[in-house]
């Protein structure tokens, strides 16, 4: 994706201009978390989703919940209603764990 279109996506959903979205992308690429191809300022993603989204998920965790995972797994399943095909993927996720 450009820079340009993130930016513009970036300024619809959290209102941020393009100087600062460019900056986080500079800093992203110093990092070694985006690289940046040619033509047209053109960002690829070197970290997959997933290892992001553990990164965060930990980092929640330990900010949160003092890092016990088992308080966050009581929070979600406390500020909603679970169908009964989430109910039983969760089943499975933790049966999987044993």
């Amino acid at each position: 994706m450009t820079a340009k279109r993130i930016s513009d996506i970036l300024k619809e959903s959290v209102g941020w201009n393009m100087n600062t979205t460019y900056t986080l992308i500079k800093r992203c690429i110093g990092k070694g978390a985006i690289e940046r191809r040619e033509p047209n300022f053109l960002c690829h993603a070197l970290i997959p989703k997933e290892q992001v989204q553990e990164q965060e998920t930990t980092e929640l965790i330990n900010k949160m919940f003092d890092g016990s995972a088992d308080l966050l797994f009581a929070s979600l399943l406390n500020s909603r209603s679970l169908s009964a095909e989430e109910i039983e993927k969760l089943k499975q996720i933790v049966d999987n764990l044993k």
